[in-house]
């Protein structure tokens, strides 16, 4: 069933959970994050970020992920992720897509303010809805090493609110010491930055950077107003683990890409069940 953003978070708010976003450049993964949401019965967000047009183009991957979260037996959200183009956006809301991120997280605060109004404007005239970014994780998207220098800018509370009274938005992602890609060390949250931001703001919140962050630090931030959890990276590695996994054992046997496809799918599929149990609150199964 496919669902606006602005529904699937509403329903979290009143669970007070949150809804884990995974960002889908493939038709496995799209299968592995819906077959885990199916399983324990819990809404999802597909996604597809700008920065994996190389990898899939939007216009390839767009239709099928539509197609599969109209068919879906759980509510689905899917979103374009990391949009960073105001016309690359409007490609996914022509395409059906009923949720968009726009990152001009790297603007100047009022150059940021009146984009984001522009895509707030378009999404009315498909019914869709939001997601915005203050402060910065320093890097794209894209699945690589936490940089021991990477250079963060945490979200500033009173700007936080500012951007939200004046964008209309219907989601906030904040940056409070996560990253994009793999952990080179144990990430260091900033609880402040975020009970700061939740203070002066009502919406939503969103953590971007999500894969590889402990049970303990996902459970503390849900608990401080975060409804949407972005998560890749780790996900993309589980697979790719698995499928090494299967082929180091294969004693020499023919080995076809239809069975390391299944491999994959299905290493994706588990780690993806264990986020979305820690996100919903649920008993994680070991």
């Amino acid at each position: 069933m496919l669902v606006t953003l602005k529904e699937i978070l509403k329903d979290a708010e009143k669970k007070q959970v949150a809804v884990g976003s995974f960002n889908t450049p493939n038709l496995e993964s799209i299968l592995a994050v819906l077959g885990a949401a199916e399983e324990l019965n819990v809404p999802v967000i597909l996604m597809h970020a700008q920065v994996h047009e190389e990898i899939m183009p939007l216009d390839v991957i767009g239709p099928v992920m539509l197609e599969k979260a109209e068919k879906a037996r759980i509510p689905v959200c899917v979103h374009l992720d990391h949009g960073e183009s105001i016309e690359y956006i409007a490609r996914a809301f022509r395409l059906g897509f009923t949720s968009a991120m726009y990152d001009g997280s790297l603007l100047p605060f009022d150059e940021n303010v009146a984009n984001t109004c522009k895509v707030v404007d378009m999404a009315k005239e498909y019914h869709a809805s939001v997601e915005a970014e203050i402060g910065t994780l320093g890097k794209r998207e894209g699945g690589g090493l936490d940089s021991e220098d990477s250079v963060q800018i945490y979200t500033n509370p009173e700007d936080a609110q500012r951007f939200v009274e004046a964008t209309g938005i219907d989601a906030l992602a904040c940056s409070f010491g996560t990253a994009h890609g793999l952990y080179l060390k144990k990430p260091q949250l900033d609880m402040g930055v975020l009970e700061g931001v939740r203070q002066r703001v009502s919406l939503p919140l969103v953590m971007h950077g999500g894969s590889g962050v402990s049970e303990e630090d996902y459970r503390a931030v849900i608990a401080r107003g975060v409804r949407k959890i972005n998560y890749y990276t780790y996900m993309a590695k589980a697979g790719g683990e698995a499928v090494r996994e299967k082929i180091l054992h294969s004693d020499g046997q023919t080995v076809y890409f239809h069975d390391i496809v299944n491999w994959g799918i299905d290493g994706m599929k588990q780690d993806v069940k264990r986020a979305l149990q820690v996100f919903n609150m649920q008993k994680v199964e070991r």
